[in-house]
Protein backbone atom coordinates (compact mmCIF):
# COMPACT_ATOMS: atom_id res chain seq x y z
CA UNK A 1 0.00 0.00 0.00
CA UNK A 2 1.17 3.16 -0.98
CA UNK A 3 1.30 5.94 2.16
CA UNK A 4 1.58 9.41 2.79
CA UNK A 5 5.49 8.47 3.88
CA UNK A 6 6.39 6.83 0.95
CA UNK A 7 5.08 10.65 -1.55
CA UNK A 8 7.44 12.63 1.21
CA UNK A 9 10.35 10.62 0.92
CA UNK A 10 10.11 10.47 -2.87
CA UNK A 11 9.90 14.07 -3.24
CA UNK A 12 12.93 14.41 -0.30
CA UNK A 13 14.84 12.17 -3.09
CA UNK A 14 14.12 13.87 -5.99
CA UNK A 15 15.03 17.24 -4.27
CA UNK A 16 17.97 15.86 -3.38
CA UNK A 17 18.89 15.34 -7.71
CA UNK A 18 19.04 19.41 -7.30
CA UNK A 19 21.21 19.62 -3.74
CA UNK A 20 23.83 17.07 -5.97
CA UNK A 21 23.58 19.13 -9.05
CA UNK A 22 22.90 16.28 -11.06
CA UNK A 23 20.59 18.06 -13.51
CA UNK A 24 19.00 21.46 -14.65
CA UNK A 25 15.28 22.57 -14.82
CA UNK A 26 13.03 19.47 -15.93
CA UNK A 27 15.75 17.58 -17.03
CA UNK A 28 15.68 14.22 -15.24
CA UNK A 29 13.56 11.78 -14.06
CA UNK A 30 13.13 9.53 -10.77
CA UNK A 31 11.26 6.16 -10.11
CA UNK A 32 11.59 4.31 -6.96
CA UNK A 33 9.91 0.52 -6.44
CA UNK A 34 7.51 0.55 -3.52
CA UNK A 35 5.58 -2.44 -3.88
CA UNK A 36 6.57 -5.83 -6.02
CA UNK A 37 4.27 -4.33 -8.93
CA UNK A 38 4.00 -0.47 -8.14
CA UNK A 39 6.40 2.63 -8.79
CA UNK A 40 6.23 5.87 -7.99
CA UNK A 41 7.82 7.79 -10.96
CA UNK A 42 7.92 12.02 -11.41
CA UNK A 43 5.38 13.42 -13.00
CA UNK A 44 5.76 14.56 -17.01
CA UNK A 45 7.55 18.12 -17.23
CA UNK A 46 8.00 18.33 -13.48
CA UNK A 47 11.39 19.95 -12.09
CA UNK A 48 12.99 17.09 -9.56
CA UNK A 49 14.94 19.77 -7.10
CA UNK A 50 11.23 21.70 -6.57
CA UNK A 51 9.09 18.62 -6.92
CA UNK A 52 6.18 18.29 -4.91
CA UNK A 53 3.66 15.17 -4.13
CA UNK A 54 0.82 16.28 -6.35
CA UNK A 55 3.31 16.08 -9.39
CA UNK A 56 3.91 12.26 -8.75
CA UNK A 57 2.69 9.33 -10.64
CA UNK A 58 2.00 5.82 -9.56
CA UNK A 59 2.63 3.60 -12.08
CA UNK A 60 2.24 -0.52 -12.45
CA UNK A 61 5.46 -1.77 -13.22
CA UNK A 62 4.13 -5.06 -15.04
CA UNK A 63 2.61 -2.63 -17.59
CA UNK A 64 3.21 0.57 -17.49
CA UNK A 65 -0.02 1.74 -16.56
CA UNK A 66 -0.67 5.14 -14.66
CA UNK A 67 -2.90 3.96 -11.50
CA UNK A 68 -2.56 7.17 -9.63
CA UNK A 69 -1.63 10.65 -8.99
CA UNK A 70 -0.14 12.86 -12.31
CA UNK A 71 1.06 11.39 -15.95
CA UNK A 72 4.09 9.83 -15.35
CA UNK A 73 7.70 11.50 -17.04
CA UNK A 74 7.70 10.55 -20.81
CA UNK A 75 10.78 8.10 -19.79
CA UNK A 76 8.88 6.42 -17.52
CA UNK A 77 8.95 3.23 -20.04
CA UNK A 78 12.66 2.81 -19.75
CA UNK A 79 11.86 3.50 -15.56
CA UNK A 80 9.74 0.67 -15.56
CA UNK A 81 11.07 -1.42 -17.92
CA UNK A 82 14.37 -1.62 -15.69
CA UNK A 83 12.51 -2.49 -12.88
CA UNK A 84 10.55 -4.98 -14.42
CA UNK A 85 13.76 -6.84 -15.65
CA UNK A 86 15.95 -5.85 -13.13
CA UNK A 87 14.73 -7.63 -9.52
CA UNK A 88 17.85 -6.17 -7.88
CA UNK A 89 17.29 -3.00 -8.20
CA UNK A 90 14.38 -0.55 -6.90
CA UNK A 91 15.68 3.28 -7.93
CA UNK A 92 16.07 4.49 -11.65
CA UNK A 93 17.63 8.00 -11.86
CA UNK A 94 17.94 9.74 -15.25
CA UNK A 95 20.59 13.11 -15.23
CA UNK A 96 21.95 15.45 -17.21
CA UNK A 97 24.96 16.02 -15.26
CA UNK A 98 27.42 19.05 -16.57
CA UNK A 99 30.37 16.95 -17.68
CA UNK A 100 28.80 12.88 -17.98
CA UNK A 101 26.67 14.94 -20.81
CA UNK A 102 29.67 16.63 -22.08
CA UNK A 103 30.76 13.20 -22.59
CA UNK A 104 27.45 11.97 -24.10
CA UNK A 105 27.71 14.54 -26.86
CA UNK A 106 31.25 13.36 -27.80
CA UNK A 107 31.99 12.45 -31.31
CA UNK A 108 35.16 10.25 -29.96
CA UNK A 109 33.57 8.33 -26.32
CA UNK A 110 35.92 7.34 -24.26
CA UNK A 111 35.94 3.44 -24.31
CA UNK A 112 36.67 3.02 -20.60
CA UNK A 113 36.03 5.00 -17.88
CA UNK A 114 38.19 3.35 -14.89
CA UNK A 115 40.06 6.61 -13.55
CA UNK A 116 39.13 6.02 -10.20
CA UNK A 117 38.61 3.21 -8.04
CA UNK A 118 34.93 4.26 -7.58
CA UNK A 119 33.85 3.82 -10.98
CA UNK A 120 34.26 0.16 -11.18
CA UNK A 121 33.09 -0.33 -7.44
CA UNK A 122 30.48 1.31 -7.55
CA UNK A 123 29.13 2.40 -11.11
CA UNK A 124 30.70 -0.72 -12.57
CA UNK A 125 33.35 -2.06 -14.79
CA UNK A 126 32.16 -1.52 -17.60
CA UNK A 127 29.50 1.76 -18.52
CA UNK A 128 26.69 1.08 -21.21
CA UNK A 129 26.61 3.38 -24.29
CA UNK A 130 22.96 3.59 -25.92
CA UNK A 131 22.82 5.27 -29.71
CA UNK A 132 20.88 8.68 -29.99
CA UNK A 133 16.93 8.25 -29.67
CA UNK A 134 14.23 10.21 -29.16
CA UNK A 135 13.60 11.15 -26.02
CA UNK A 136 10.48 9.70 -24.73
CA UNK A 137 10.59 7.31 -27.47
CA UNK A 138 10.02 3.29 -27.91
CA UNK A 139 12.94 3.34 -29.22
CA UNK A 140 14.81 4.90 -26.28
CA UNK A 141 12.92 2.78 -23.87
CA UNK A 142 14.11 -0.33 -25.68
CA UNK A 143 17.44 0.68 -25.57
CA UNK A 144 18.05 1.99 -22.43
CA UNK A 145 15.93 -1.06 -20.99
CA UNK A 146 18.45 -3.54 -22.69
CA UNK A 147 21.54 -1.42 -21.91
CA UNK A 148 20.90 -1.93 -18.08
CA UNK A 149 20.02 -5.73 -17.94
CA UNK A 150 23.35 -6.04 -17.64
CA UNK A 151 25.10 -2.61 -16.67
CA UNK A 152 23.93 -0.35 -13.98
CA UNK A 153 25.23 2.83 -15.78
CA UNK A 154 24.27 4.12 -18.86
CA UNK A 155 25.59 7.04 -21.38
CA UNK A 156 22.67 8.13 -23.45
CA UNK A 157 24.47 10.20 -26.45
CA UNK A 158 23.48 13.15 -27.20
CA UNK A 159 21.22 13.08 -24.24
CA UNK A 160 22.18 12.43 -20.89
CA UNK A 161 22.76 9.54 -18.19
CA UNK A 162 20.70 7.01 -16.61
CA UNK A 163 21.71 4.51 -13.46
CA UNK A 164 19.80 1.95 -11.45
CA UNK A 165 20.70 1.08 -8.12
CA UNK A 166 19.05 -1.05 -5.22
CA UNK A 167 18.07 1.66 -3.09
CA UNK A 168 18.60 5.78 -3.31
CA UNK A 169 21.71 5.83 -1.88
CA UNK A 170 23.34 3.44 -4.17
CA UNK A 171 21.86 5.01 -7.15
CA UNK A 172 23.00 8.47 -6.18
CA UNK A 173 26.90 7.35 -5.55
CA UNK A 174 26.92 5.71 -8.89
CA UNK A 175 25.95 9.21 -10.51
CA UNK A 176 27.64 11.06 -8.55
CA UNK A 177 30.60 9.33 -9.32
CA UNK A 178 30.39 8.85 -13.23
CA UNK A 179 30.46 12.71 -12.68
CA UNK A 180 33.38 12.61 -11.17
CA UNK A 181 34.90 10.54 -13.77
CA UNK A 182 33.56 12.07 -16.47
CA UNK A 183 34.83 15.44 -15.29
CA UNK A 184 38.41 13.92 -14.87
CA UNK A 185 38.17 13.08 -18.48
CA UNK A 186 36.97 16.26 -20.31
CA UNK A 187 39.51 18.06 -18.17
CA UNK A 188 42.66 15.80 -18.69
CA UNK A 189 41.97 15.67 -22.53
CA UNK A 190 42.13 12.62 -24.77
CA UNK A 191 45.14 10.28 -24.20
CA UNK A 192 46.21 12.11 -21.45
CA UNK A 193 44.34 10.19 -18.46
CA UNK A 194 44.84 6.99 -16.78
CA UNK A 195 42.36 4.18 -16.46
CA UNK A 196 43.25 0.94 -14.18
CA UNK A 197 44.51 -2.05 -15.18
CA UNK A 198 42.27 -5.23 -14.79
CA UNK A 199 44.50 -6.57 -12.11
CA UNK A 200 43.88 -3.25 -10.07
CA UNK A 201 40.41 -3.69 -10.52
CA UNK A 202 40.51 -7.50 -9.54
CA UNK A 203 42.25 -6.35 -6.74
CA UNK A 204 39.66 -3.81 -5.80
CA UNK A 205 37.10 -6.65 -5.86
CA UNK A 206 38.84 -8.57 -3.54
CA UNK A 207 39.63 -6.15 -0.74
CA UNK A 208 37.68 -3.10 -1.60
CA UNK A 209 34.55 -4.94 -1.95
CA UNK A 210 35.45 -7.31 0.70
CA UNK A 211 35.40 -10.26 -1.81
CA UNK A 212 38.11 -12.17 -0.02
CA UNK A 213 39.95 -11.40 3.27
CA UNK A 214 43.98 -10.80 3.22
Amino acid sequence: MITDKHFAEFVAQAQRVGKERLQLCSSGNISWRVEDDIALVSGTGSWLPRLTENKIAACRISDGMPIQGVKPSMESSFHLGVLRNRKDVNVVLHFQSQYATVVSCMKDKPANFNVIAEVPCYCGREISVVDYHRPGSPELAKAVTEALANHDTAILSKHGQVVCGKDFDDAFQKAVFIELACQIIVNAGAGNYLTLTEQEIDDLDKYILGKTSK
